[in-house]
């Protein structure tokens, strides 16, 4: 009997030695040969999409353009002619006698109170804030109070202006609900030595009622990075609670927590529009920019405004470069 070419081979590959009745020399070469032909076309592959993936990058950044303009328009270029007016006379030739305007008494007081207003309004608003997320880290994150709380809080977090303003005339001001009931009740005038809410200590109150809501928005997402693991191997090897949180907790926080009070900071030495509508002169730095933008109150100094604007510059540089090295700590243990 004569079998074809094909049949014999398929025989004698059967007959053979190896794994499922290829001979194992034949199975290695062919799985070899599989892999090297598998690379090739791996490596043709992302030849191929090399191109593909530079054009999505450069349609990527195509897509931040608008941002760019935003930026360049709006931010930039207003802060740099704003800053760089500093450096000019009245007659528009460079000069550094402007700089002399930080060394008036009036500049230093207005840097002064912008300072302690800034400071006492951070620390109040971080103290009350940090324990508000301590609270709420109790609640079901997808509870009806606590998305009722995290929405009040990026509400309030923004409300500031005349209308804050017009709310605490009408509580706290002279003749506010408030002050009356004081008076009525317990026979105390909280504006015995003048208008309490019309001075630069009294402003702390306001900028408490919008510093409050920032420092659960910002403190929040770290005390929410704090593990449940971490409590339980503490309480395995025998710490207490407090030992648990003055050890492990705290030590953790304590970045994130320094950092959202520069912001804090921050926030309330650049604000203006509440300042603004309760205090017609001077006391902070944006009030007194306004007072030299209006009218020029130092004598032979042109530009103060400008100056001014530079050391707010330099304080908030400070201030957001302090808050951006918090920031990359605190995140070490968050990833």
């Amino acid at each position: 009997m004569v079998l074809d070419d094909g049949v014999l081979t398929s025989m004698t590959t059967a007959s053979a030695p190896g794994a499922a009745g290829v001979p194992a020399a034949t199975l290695v070469s062919g799985e070899q040969a599989t892999a090297t032909r598998a690379e090739g076309a791996g490596a043709t592959a992302r030849r191929d999409a090399g191109p593909r993936v530079r054009r999505r990058g450069g349609i990527a950044w195509l897509g931040l353009t608008p941002f760019a303009a935003y930026v360049l328009l709006f931010l930039a270029v207003p802060a740099v002619l704003a800053v760089g007016s500093g450096f000019f006379d009245a007659s528009g030739h460079l000069t550094l006698a402007n700089l002399a305007a930080f060394r008036d008494p009036s500049v230093l007081r207005a840097f002064g109170g912008s300072f302690g207003l800034s400071a006492a309004s951070a620390v109040i608003g971080a103290v009350i804030g940090a324990v508000v997320c301590w609270a709420l880290a109790a609640l079901r994150p997808d509870g009806i109070v606590r998305s009722m709380i995290d929405s009040a809080a990026s509400v309030l977090a923004q409300f500031g202006g005349v209308m804050l303003a017009f709310a605490f005339i009408a509580t706290i001001g002279t003749q506010g609900l408030v002050t009356a009931w004081l008076v009525s009740t317990f026979h105390w005038d909280l504006n015995a030595d003048g208008a309490f809410l019309y001075t630069v200590p009294g402003l702390v109150i306001p900028y408490v009622y919008f510093q409050v809501p920032l420092m659960v928005l910002t403190f929040m997402p770290a005390l929410e990075g704090v593990k449940t693991q971490w409590g339980e191997a503490a309480a395995t090897l025998g710490a207490s609670r407090a030992t648990y949180w003055r050890r492990v907790a705290l030590p953790v926080l304590a970045p994130a927590f320094w950092g959202s009070l520069l912001l804090l900071f921050a926030n309330g030495f650049s604000s203006f529009a509440t300042a603004a509508a309760l205090i017609s002169q001077g006391g902070i730095v944006p009030l007194t920019i306004r007072a030299q933008l209006t009218s020029e109150t130092l004598i032979g100094l042109q530009n103060v405004a400008g100056v001014l604007a530079l050391g707010m510059v330099v304080v908030m540089a400070v201030v957001m470069g302090a808050y951006s090295l918090l920031q990359r700590r605190a995140a070490r243990w968050q990833r």
